[in-house]
């Protein structure tokens, strides 16, 4: 097995680099001169091309017209500068702490880390078994498959407890950040239909619109940080939900329209929580059933309205919405109407939604 050190690391590298579902993979591009533009290697007048009887195109002309991809690279490289100088001091505040310790980093880590981390009971693993029996090869048993399963939880725990311990470290030495934030252009600000489930008053001064798909790992991991959203800003904030489950989670467009009928009954959220909580265990209709049973809903009108796909048009609507803003990945969020794409960590929502509340703003919801 892999030390911890490393096991940690990548999970960082790939925390770093990686916030969401995505339809499609961005194109890997080698840097040109138009996407360095914001370095200022020529000046606005210099003359990129020319063409016909003298006629020119200058850099300022360039950049005018690609101005949006420009913006996005800008907030692009600022993101991932912004997750290496965390990954770059959390890094130094191990160190630190190791030392205080008088131990190595690897042993800091395994005391802090693995040492605290039970492990997964056998009626744990008989559940994920259970849920996950459909991706199983054929006559698979829970025995054969134990070791693969306990990995996978343990695993899954140390990075909830290396979170942790991180967050607590920047915590106690009261870290803070001064890295310049690149000016966000009004273009950014999308009219997004506020309309769905919702949480806080619909005449809150900030508007949340996410849009998310039940089956979506990264947008598991986004609850909390929602969550930290609403309870930090209370009454401020009102949180809309939107469906956009993607097309190669199979079972993500049933959870969606499970969720709708479970609405119906007034338990989206309690459905909300149950079908993120139970990713591993499986989204597949039986299990929808058995979520609705455990939420005490009326499980006639429930299945009912689940096996008609009543609510698939609800869902279409959704999706639909999302991609006239540009949505091709999940979780993103719209805070009035500003886009924030990916699981990103609560400073980013903090970042937005202060600068709304200072400037009074509120986008027309539709």
């Amino acid at each position: 097995m892999r030390p911890t050190r490393v096991i940690l690391a990548a999970a960082l590298l790939a925390a770093s680099l990686t916030t969401g579902c995505n339809k499609e993979k961005a194109p890997a591009t080698a840097p040109t001169q138009a996407a360095t533009a914001s370095a200022g290697e020529l000046a606005p007048d210099a003359v990129v091309a020319t063409y016909g009887n003298g006629q020119k195109v200058t850099f300022a002309e360039l950049n005018d017209r690609i101005k949006d991809p420009l913006a996005n690279l800008d907030k692009q490289k600022y993101q991932l500068r912004k997750r290496g100088l965390e990954g770059l001091v959390t890094e130094r505040l191990v160190q630190a702490e190791a030392k205080k310790h008088n131990q190595t980093e690897d042993q800091f880590l395994k005391s802090e880390i693995d040492d605290k981390i039970p492990a997964p009971s056998d009626d744990k693993v008989k559940e994920v078994f259970e849920g996950a029996k459909g991706q199983l090869p054929p006559g698979a048993t829970v025995d054969q498959m134990k070791p693969q399963i306990v990995e996978y939880l343990t695993g899954q725990q140390k990075q909830e407890r290396a979170q942790a311990l991180f967050d607590e470290l920047r915590k106690q030495n009261n870290v803070q950040y001064q890295l310049p934030e690149p000016p966000r252009p009004a273009a950014e600000r999308k009219q997004v239909a506020a309309t769905g489930p919702a949480k806080g008053p619909a005449n809150a001064p900030v508007t949340i619109v996410e849009f998310s798909d039940f089956q979506c790992p990264f947008c598991s991991r986004a609850i909390a940080t929602v969550d930290e959203v609403t309870k930090t800003y209370g009454d401020k904030v009102h949180l809309v939900f939107r469906n956009f489950p993607l097309d190669f989670h199979k079972d993500a467009q049933k959870a969606a329209e499970a969720a709708q009928c479970a609405n119906d009954q007034g338990k989206f959220w309690e459905m909300h929580d149950k079908l993120f909580a139970s990713q591993q265990q499986g989204l597949g209709v039986d299990n929808l059933k058995k979520y609705a049973a455990e939420l005490k809903l009326d499980t006639a009108k429930f299945d009912k309205c689940l096996d008609s796909g009543e609510k698939a048009a609800v869902v279409k609507a959704d999706q639909a919405d999302g991609a006239k803003v540009g949505v091709n990945g999940t979780p993103a969020f719209f805070i009035n109407g500003i886009m924030l794409s990916g699981a990103q960590p609560f400073e980013e929502f903090k970042s937005i939604i202060d600068a709304e509340l200072a400037g009074g703003q509120k986008a027309e919801q539709k």
